[in-house]
């Protein structure tokens, strides 16, 4: 299955590259691409999931536009030529 990958801030700069395109086995779920993502990516290690695969605090993840907290956060189901946007924390000003 075919998936886009798009990167923000942090994230970005440890992957190289703002969007990118990644073939996954059918039935993937966002919590398997984002563990292959971090084992692939030494700037990801340890940054997305909590060692027990839930997401880390304040990450926002997105599947076509939808937060996956309201869907089924990682066990949420991909499909071919989904979009999967990941944020890092955001820290600002006042």
């Amino acid at each position: 299955m075919h998936l886009n990958l798009r990167f923000f801030a942090t994230f970005r700069e440890a992957v190289g590259q703002k969007t990118l395109e990644h073939e996954f086995e059918d039935g993937a779920t966002v919590g398997n691409v984002l563990s292959t993502l971090e084992s692939e990516y030494e700037g990801l290690e340890g940054q997305i999931l909590t060692e027990d695969g839930d997401l880390q605090p304040n990450l926002n993840i997105l599947k076509n536009g939808r937060e996956v907290l309201h869907m089924e956060g990682t066990e949420t189901l991909m499909e071919d030529d989904d979009t999967l946007s990941i944020f890092p924390p955001v820290a600002g000003g006042a």
